[in-house]
């Protein structure tokens, strides 16, 4: 009795040092696997911000060498742009982003903020689940396809309703950036309403509240800060678009003085006219200059949603 039993306590030990083993091999892989992850995360950070770094001191240095050539108020203040007369004005420009941007938010801010209201307080389950997707799709669309659709639908319209000869302006710009914007203030609007505590409702219809006054009054206050990181972004968004703005805006280097005056933005000037310039010249110096500004608005725009979104979880 005493062989067998000795050698069953052999065995055992034998399997306990083997799956000691097995566990520790195992142990060690996972510990390598988590320290090479690391690094690699580590080094996917630090190379997005190396170019992210890169970028703004290429784009930052070559902005900078135009005032050598002239002073910063001839650029900033001055409406004249003639570059083959060395006359850099781009106060239109930046003039005409600012109008563009704020009759954009103008249109599309009320309408997705009706919409997230819509999908998140009024409408019944089958509305809200054909009508997030379709926003979800619509975010996904490349904008050179809104702008074909408003070189080909919108500007014969414009021509028709107003009379104008073009159709092409600010607000053929503007109607299209709206469309591309809506998407996104709707549905990170959406998600903020969402987010509002059911309690805060409740206690609102418990003191009699009609619904649009729990709306009005509760949810939308509460939900307020989202709801402005969703406009910001959809600033973000209409400051920085091209393609579609190219497309319907007329690229005429001049101060827009009504709704249907072919003009340009920072955005279409540049994609416009940097091909043609000589890279050690002031007019490529300038066209810098306007992305350098584009930059730092983004930049802004984005420190502003970082602080809003820090009280926000302050407040919570």
């Amino acid at each position: 009795m005493g062989a067998p039993v000795q050698n069953l306590a052999s065995q055992a030990q034998k399997d306990s040092l083997a799956g000691g083993g097995v566990s520790a091999k195992r142990h060690n892989r996972h510990l390598f696997s988590n320290i090479l992850f690391r690094y690699y995360f580590l080094f996917s950070i630090l190379a997005l911000c190396v170019v992210l770094g890169l970028v703004i001191v290429f784009i930052g240095k070559t902005a900078l060498l135009l005032f050598a050539r002239i002073s910063p108020p001839d650029f900033f203040f001055s409406f004249n742009w003639t570059p083959e007369e060395e006359a850099f004005g781009a106060a239109a420009f930046i003039v005409n982003t600012l109008s563009l941007t704020a009759l954009t938010l103008l249109i599309a801010v009320p309408v997705s903020v009706g919409m997230a209201v819509l999908c998140a307080e009024i409408a019944p389950a089958w509305l809200k689940s054909f009508i997030r997707p379709v926003l979800d799709l619509l975010v996904g669309i490349p904008s050179i396809v809104y702008g074909y659709v408003g070189l080909t639908v919108l500007l014969p319209f414009l021509r028709r309703v107003s009379g104008e000869g073009l159709g092409d302006g600010l607000l053929a710009a503007a109607l299209v950036l709206a469309l591309m914007v809506l998407p996104t203030i709707c549905r990170i609007s959406d998600d903020a309403i969402i987010a509002v505590p059911r309690k805060y409702r409740d206690a609102a219809y418990a003191l009699g509240s009609t619904r649009l006054q729990v709306i009005m009054r509760v949810v939308l206050p509460a939900a307020s800060r989202g709801i402005i990181s969703a406009v910001i972004l959809g600033m973000t968004r209409a400051v920085g678009e091209t393609m579609a703005v190219v497309m319907v805006i007329g690229n005429t280097p001049q101060l827009a003085k009504t709704l249907f005056t072919p003009s340009s933005v920072l955005t279409s000037n540049i994609v416009m006219q940097i091909s043609n310039v000589e890279f050690d010249s002031a007019w490529n110096y300038a066209l810098h200059m306007m992305a350098f500004l584009l930059l730092l608005i983004s930049f802004v725009l984005i420190l502003i949603i970082r602080v809003l979104g820090r009280k926000r979880g302050d407040a919570a």
